[in-house]
């Protein structure tokens, strides 16, 4: 067993917030990425959009959405999903931090799973003779 420790003292910004990319990882194989932000109070993301699929979860605090023009409260508990190309923001809503996790794939990260995961079969269990 191996566990990916969150170093909050030490997460860089991206997307104008604190994030620390957990996944990928060497002893974890996935054809997704991850990440950890942290949302100050008063703070939110920067409004973007990208060619990968996304989904949110909510952790603690008090967030809302922003996506396409339409803001919604997100709460600790829920998932929210972006298809590439949607334009989107997470805002701190209350006064603590706002903590969610990102994942987030495309096709490129699908397939180079699909080819690690091959090679690793084939070194699993080799071809009768």
């Amino acid at each position: 067993m191996e566990i990916r420790k969150l170093d909050r003292a030490g997460m860089p910004e991206e997307y104008g917030v604190s994030v620390q990319r957990l996944v990928p990882w060497d002893a974890l194989n996935a054809p997704f990425e991850g990440a950890w932000c942290v949302v100050a109070p008063g703070k939110a993301t920067d409004a973007h959009s990208h060619h990968e699929y996304e989904i949110f979860i909510a952790i603690s605090g008090e967030g809302a959405l922003e996506a396409e023009g339409e803001r919604s409260p997100f709460l600790p508990g829920d998932i929210v999903h972006f298809p590439p190309g949607v334009h989107h923001q997470v805002i701190n809503a209350g006064d603590t931090d706002f903590q969610f996790y990102s994942v987030f794939w495309d096709s490129d990260m699908a397939g180079s799973f699909a080819a690690r995961d091959a090679a690793a079969g084939q070194e699993h269990h080799p071809p009768a003779s």
